[in-house]
């Protein structure tokens, strides 16, 4: 577990840096005290697709995430699919976690992923399918 929120921080610079396919990235970090901070980031893949994400982190013994969006969506801004915890599905197994897949309208229950997880999930998908 990472000591400070910088460590936190780092960590998601050295995830992102370990795949090809990310072209550039901008990712910040607002620190709130040594141990809290929102992150939030952009990352703009070859193909001319982006993940836009953030977290509301608090390490405690381990790390809280308190907000949570990752979003990723295609060269054309339409969404692939988008994790988040908004507290607007109470009907989901997971509620308040869920994924919104290819419409805001398409929402199925999801386990929360990190960070890793989510630029996993996009690697498995690599390259991404013509739309048009």
């Amino acid at each position: 577990m990472p000591n400070s929120i910088d460590d936190y921080y780092q960590s998601l610079l050295s995830a992102a840096a370990q795949f090809p396919f990310i072209h550039s990235s901008n990712i910040s970090l607002d620190k709130r005290t040594s141990q809290t901070g929102l992150i939030r980031g952009d990352l703009y893949l070859a193909d001319g697709s982006r993940l836009h994400f953030r977290e509301l982190i608090e390490l405690q013994t381990t790390v809280v995430r308190h907000m949570y969006s990752y979003h990723y969506q295609d060269a054309d801004n339409i969404l692939i699919f988008r994790y988040d915890d908004t507290p607007h599905y109470p009907d989901l197994p997971n509620f308040p976690h869920h994924k919104h897949v290819g419409s805001q309208n398409r929402v199925v229950t999801a386990d929360a992923p990190t960070f890793a997880q989510v630029l996993q999930e996009i690697e498995s998908a690599w390259p991404l399918p013509e739309n048009k």
